[in-house]
């Protein structure tokens, strides 16, 4: 009995350690988000002067406008780029198919930082203008992988009879594409675009070295600013943790409020 008590107590106690672990710096940052002074140890009071004094910073909020352009622009071509080679490599022959694999495993394998040289050296003797494209570009290559390997497994689990029947019925190629297959493969068409979202978001390592021109995003703004103490990164780090979780809790909520929606009406 005295050794089942210790085993109900430990597996609680064990995920509640790792829990603290991983939450405990971020909860601490949120908290000094609100620190009166510029100390990043010692609270001397409660104050919204960071909050405030982010939204007058022009450089960081550039820096924040370019993050999420950035982002987005690439997340919506990769995840395009990413299911349309998906479908193809699906379609194609086994040599062919692994072929394929093996080269989109590349940029997944490589450390961060042969991509960031080879991507580099590639726009400098093309003697492209590193700046606010080139990074595009970059994100749009790193990110397409990623998507590739998220709708595979969808697209394995897809009935290959269903877009034959519905091209027998008188569907053209692209009704068969968006109308059957696309509905079938979204979940792994949405898990690869947060993939690339995320992905691009935070990179550092590639966007440092093929960017130019004063054009920042928001992990090289904060690599410059690491040197010197400025709360107002805490207060900018404070509002992602918020905006994410808020995403996070849309994206598996919601489904789970309409699956018991139909439930209930059947």
């Amino acid at each position: 009995m005295v050794g089942v008590k210790k085993n109900r107590w430990f597996a609680p106690l064990a995920i509640g350690s790792v829990l603290l672990f991983f939450y405990l710096p971020i909860l601490i940052m949120m908290i000094f988000s609100f620190n009166d002074s510029r100390s990043l140890t010692g609270w001397s009071g409660f104050s919204t002067q960071w909050y405030e004094a982010l939204f007058k910073d022009r450089e960081m909020m550039k820096a924040v406008y370019t993050t999420i352009t950035i982002a987005l622009a690439s997340t919506l071509v990769a995840t395009f780029m990413g299911t349309i080679t998906a479908i193809g490599i699906s379609k194609s022959r086994k040599l062919i198919k692994e072929l394929i694999l093996t080269v989109n495993n590349f940029p997944i394998l490589n450390p961060e930082i042969v991509t960031a040289i080879g991507l580099m050296l590639l726009f400098s003797s093309l003697s492209i203008t590193k700046g606010f494209y080139t990074m595009l570009i970059a994100h749009i290559i790193f990110s397409t992988p990623y998507v590739i390997l998220s709708v595979l497994p969808k697209l394995r689990q897809l009935d290959a009879d269903t877009a034959e029947a519905a091209l027998d019925l008188g569907a053209t190629p692209w009704q068969a594409l968006f109308k059957v297959i696309i509905p079938q493969i979204m979940p792994g068409v949405v898990s690869g675009a947060l993939i690339a979202f995320t992905m691009s978001f935070d990179d550092f390592v590639i966007s440092y070295f093929v960017t130019g021109n004063g054009v920042k995003n928001i992990s090289i703004l904060v690599y410059t600013m690491s040197k010197r103490i400025n709360p107002t990164i805490n207060a900018l780090s404070t509002i992602l943790v918020v905006i994410i979780t808020f995403a996070l809790i849309l994206i598996n909520v919601v489904p789970n409020m309409k699956k018991k929606e139909r439930i209930s009406i059947e």
